[in-house]
């Protein structure tokens, strides 16, 4: 096998694998060795590599057809959106396709600062919302903005206590934008006091409270979407990553005070919502609303975690559902990462420079969550 660089840009630090095939939770590559995959994709193959369903789903619809732009209607979309909008914020809210989970919140700042005519929005330290230019602005990582500056105007960021929220809320904000379980920083889930919080301060000062759920939605972390889990409903919610079963989708969720904002000709993209991304969406969705997968994964989640805590060298362990990260005592996360896909054929990602972030699919087995802890308690004894 042989791996070029030679007409690729140089901003993703790649591993000398390349995959040729993939099948539930496993991959190969394309000398033939076979993978177990505990990342899908960044968050992406909740229900597992090339699932049946979503292939065939794919399958049958770009046979009928593929394309035809966001100025004319497709059954596919239509029922998409009204299906995402019932399981979510209920009636009153309407959908709008993106391609990915950044675009998914640029569309809810963009939203947000319509209905309020302008205004501050507040984010949380820790937070990651995604690259372009408001998701950047709304992610207070030094390293992540500096090259890029000068960012979007009339963007804060607070701490992530209940304190810090209320404190940072006032009348010029547009939205408080939060990760119910914050992701990319090494997965830390928000206590309940942060959200309630956040929805008392925006209730109090006329602010959206977006909810980005682009990794801890679509059943990640044990239920359809992780604000299930506490007494706080968003205004508007994003999602991407598991919707489309590998293909690139998001959508922002505007609930029933938010669902009118948005005017032919204020916002748009050419192909969200296409009839091929949004019949495997479909097929996803059959997938993880079954209440039995879901259970499972909150069964799994638990299970995953108690036994990371076990292995030697492991300190804090956190997550929620099958959303897990571990710090390790010593550091040396990127470096174990890579041992752990080069000898044991196990990937993982580190999200810093002491924590493995682990995001198996959701359709898991019990003996492939074992043979995961095998491998890596290899790599971690002494």
């Amino acid at each position: 096998m042989t791996i070029s660089d030679e007409h690729l840009t140089a901003n993703y630090g790649r591993f000398p694998v390349e995959f040729a095939r993939g099948l539930g939770t496993r991959l190969w590559d394309a000398d033939g060795h076979e993978y177990l995959d505990f990342l899908a994709g960044l968050g992406v193959s909740n229900v597992g590599h090339c699932h049946p369903a979503v292939v065939a789903a794919i399958q049958e619809q770009a046979a009928r057809l593929i394309h035809v732009g966001n100025l004319f209607y497709t059954a596919p979309m239509v029922a998409l959106a009204e299906r995402l909008a019932r399981t979510s914020l209920g009636d009153g809210t309407k959908v709008f396709f993106t391609n990915s989970g950044a675009e998914a919140v640029e569309a809810a700042l963009k939203c947000a600062r319509k209905a309020k005519q302008g205004g501050d929005v507040v984010s949380l330290h820790r937070a990651f919302h995604g690259r372009t230019y408001g998701a950047l602005s709304a992610t207070p990582q030094e390293a992540k903005q500096a090259p890029f500056a000068p960012l979007v105007p009339g963007f804060r960021a607070c701490e992530a206590t209940a304190a810090a929220v209320r404190a940072a809320v006032d009348d010029r904000t547009a939205a408080l934008i939060l990760e119910p379980v914050q992701g990319e920083s090494g997965v830390w889930p928000l206590d309940d006091a942060v959200l309630a919080a956040a929805r008392e301060a925006c209730d109090a000062h006329g602010a959206a409270l977006i909810f980005d759920e682009v990794q801890c939605g679509l059943g990640r972390t044990g239920s359809l979407w992780h604000f299930e889990q506490s007494s706080v409903v968003p205004d508007l919610l994003t999602t991407a990553k598991g919707l489309g079963g590998g293909l690139p989708v998001g959508a922002l969720i505007a609930g029933p005070e938010y669902a009118g904002v948005f005017a032919p000709g204020d916002h748009g993209s050419t192909f969200p919502g296409g009839p091929v991304i949004a019949a495997a969406a479909h097929a996803v969705l059959d997938v993880v609303t079954d209440p039995r997968l879901l259970a499972r994964v909150r069964e799994l989640g638990e299970r995953l975690r108690a036994e990371l805590a076990a292995l030697p060298g492991v300190g804090e362990v956190r997550g929620a559902g099958l959303m897990t990260a571990c710090d390790l005592t010593a550091g040396g996360a990127p470096e174990l990462v890579r041992r752990a896909l080069l000898e044991e054929r196990l990937v993982l990602n580190a999200t810093g420079p002491a924590t493995v972030r682990l995001l198996p699919p959701l359709v898991i087995s019990d003996a492939e969550l074992d043979e995961a802890l095998t491998r890596l308690r290899r790599l971690l004894s002494p």
